[in-house]
């Protein structure tokens, strides 16, 4: 990130706001490392950003997906670990991606008998 520009802020100040150590930053930037949910609420917060506005940035959430609001929920939760955020998400998005062709979403489905 250069520091050229008013809006410009330098890695290594970014680093700073953040609390995030310079080297991982770097990392991230080259996409050598994935950010955790938490070091990007870090983020978010050092650039005065929502979570969910840098989620999207980040490619983590898709900003025309009518279904993010239950992601962005998952995502915001501070009562969850990194690991339960995203293994809800593969969860979910799962499921999506199961759903049959002609099934609208937001259907009701009937609770299963026992």
């Amino acid at each position: 990130m250069p520091s050229s520009g008013t809006d410009r802020l330098s890695l290594r100040r970014l680093s700073e706001l953040a609390g995030i150590s310079n080297p991982y930053l770097s990392q991230i930037e080259r996409g050598l490392r994935k950010p955790s949910a938490d070091i990007l609420q870090q983020l978010a917060r050092a650039l005065h950003l929502s979570a969910e506005t840098l989620y999207v940035r980040a490619g983590i959430l898709d900003p025309h997906d009518d279904e993010s609001n239950l992601e962005r929920a998952i995502l915001r939760d501070t009562t969850l670990t990194d690991g339960q955020r995203q293994a809800l998400l593969e969860v979910y998005r799962s499921f999506q991606r199961e759903r049959p062709p002609g099934d609208a979403p937001g259907r009701a489905v009937p609770p299963a008998s026992s």
